[in-house]
């Protein structure tokens, strides 16, 4: 047997899914999640005018001119559906920057030494001991609630998971010879942190950053339907499903289905992406 093909034996065995395949899955479902995530941010540049009401319209079911029907006070339900996507989208992002961040920061302070590695692991134990809605909850009611109070109720809510893997992460990589021999040579600590745990921080970060999106605009429904969440004048999809419980009663099931289901599909498609990218940076594990 040649030493090419005990290779290729090798890399059978070891890894699940062939590179190739892993980058065609990955641009795949970047492009469908990315491309998603740029037509609902665009929203707002449309000439929508989702908050206007046509008593003569109410309850409308769907037709050609109007695909998801009207609701209520008459407002088109495809364009307020649009308009609520881009302000989760818009929130989601916030919170996830901001998780993201603390994750970050705090894997790189229990870098410094034993007693803050300590302290990291005993906060984030504690968080991911808590009921994690009910902590979403109490965030976002003790800062007033509203956009801002859901955007620091996810974010501070959705650091634990991403933290601990990049603690992991960047313990492994802060006992490598490389960091002990920069350190030696007297390298700063922001110089390492620059050179030497970013890079090896970045795949674990991204694919977290990702997998923390649709978490935090499902939350946000969550929050906006029980009154914790976006302003009511404001379009939200949380706030558009609370108001369809008087039209389901009456039979209007679309006010409900179209605006839950553009959510879900919002949701879904930035979960496998993030998926996809955390088992890329993963070699254990191939992509589905």
């Amino acid at each position: 047997m040649t030493e090419a093909t005990i290779r290729a034996t090798e890399i059978t065995a070891t890894d699940p899914a062939p590179r190739g395949t892993v980058r065609r899955q990955l641009r795949r479902r970047g492009a469908v999640a990315l491309g998603l995530l740029a037509a609902v941010l665009a929203v707002p540049l449309l000439p929508l005018d989702s908050l206007s009401v046509d008593p003569a319209g109410r309850g409308m079911p769907p037709s050609a001119a109007m695909p998801f029907g009207t609701d209520l006070l008459g407002r088109d339900v495809f364009a307020r559906t649009l308009s609520a996507l881009a302000v989760s989208a818009q929130v989601g992002l916030a919170a996830a920057v901001i998780s993201t961040a603390i994750a970050l920061a705090l894997a790189l302070a229990a870098t410094f030494s034993a007693l803050m590695d300590r302290i990291v692991g005993v906060l984030t134990e504690l968080a991911l001991g808590l009921p994690h809605f009910v902590l979403v909850l109490m965030v976002a009611y003790a800062a007033g609630g509203g956009m801002t109070g859901v955007i620091l109720g996810v974010a501070l809510t959705h650091w634990p998971r991403l933290s601990r893997v990049l603690r992991h992460e960047a313990q492994t990589v802060a006992a490598a010879d490389y960091v002990r021999i920069s350190r030696a040579l007297g390298r700063s600590r922001g110089w390492i942190a620059r050179h030497h745990m970013a890079p090896h921080l970045l795949p674990q970060l991204v694919a977290g950053f990702v997998l923390i999106f649709p978490h935090a605009i499902l939350h946000e429904a969550g929050l906006s339907f029980i009154g914790l969440g976006i302003e009511p004048h404001l379009p939200s999809i949380g706030v558009m499903l609370a108001d369809s419980l008087r039209g389901l009663t009456a039979g209007h099931w679309w006010v409900a289905l179209f605006p839950g289901l553009a959510l879900v599909l919002l949701a879904l498609a930035f979960e496998t992406f993030g998926e996809a990218l955390r088992r890329a940076a993963d070699p254990r594990e191939g992509v589905a």
